[in-house]
């Protein structure tokens, strides 16, 4: 295996542990968010954030997956924490890294409505409430995001980016989280079966819709 083949590019709470236990049920190798024990072979990596490592091989090498071939899916490389808000999911000059060493890569993005993504982020621990709006993170600085409404633009905005970013490209998909549809073309376009789907890492009752 030469790297990761798949790159998803949603953000958390637009249905990211779900396409992870679909791709999974499939048989493939999916990193999200931390590699944990039993996961690698690679002691350097075990415990870390994925959004750590990339960002880490990518200054290093140039290629920000040197780190993760025993993997065939980056999912959820996000990661916001008191000592680091890393998005790497919303950076141009690593995601054409990643293209460029890594030329067969497919880009997946889970779509979620701005406004349920916002109400779930709000409801999800304290992620909407204080950990995004403490962090300095790409379209969204620190002191802005303490409301739904502030969440959801700035969640409009990255979808809008990457919609620009891979305009006519044919290594991009773009699906709904709740278009029936989404297990199928997902699986057209990847060239996989995914013998399960369905919704993963719902929310608390507190939180209906929530979705990871």
């Amino acid at each position: 295996m030469t790297g990761p083949r798949i790159i998803n590019l949603g953000l958390p709470k637009t249905g990211t542990t779900t396409l992870t236990d679909a791709l999974r049920h499939a048989g493939l190798a999916v990193a999200d968010w931390k590699i944990r024990r039993g996961q690698s072979t690679r002691n350097d990596i075990i415990g870390e954030h994925v959004g750590k490592i990339i960002y880490d091989d990518y200054f290093d090498s140039g290629d920000p997956l040197a780190r993760l071939t025993e993997f065939d899916m980056i999912n959820e490389m996000s990661a916001v924490r008191h000592d680091r808000s890393l998005w790497p999911q919303t950076d141009w000059g690593l995601l054409s890294a990643i293209q460029e060493h890594h030329p067969n890569v497919r880009f997946l993005m889970t779509y979620r409505d701005p406004m349920k993504t916002a109400n779930s982020m709000m409801r999800w621990n304290n992620l909407g409430n204080r950990r995004l709006p403490m962090a300095d993170i790409p379209g969204l600085p620190r002191g802005f995001g303490a409301t739904e409404d502030a969440l959801a633009r700035w969640i409009d905005g990255h979808f809008r980016f990457c919609r620009r970013v891979f305009q006519g490209c044919d290594n991009f998909l773009e699906y709904d989280i709740e278009d029936t549809g989404a297990q199928d073309k997902i699986a057209a376009y990847l060239g996989v079966d995914l013998p399960w789907w369905g919704q993963s890492n719902v929310g608390t009752p507190a939180d209906p819709e929530g979705v990871s």
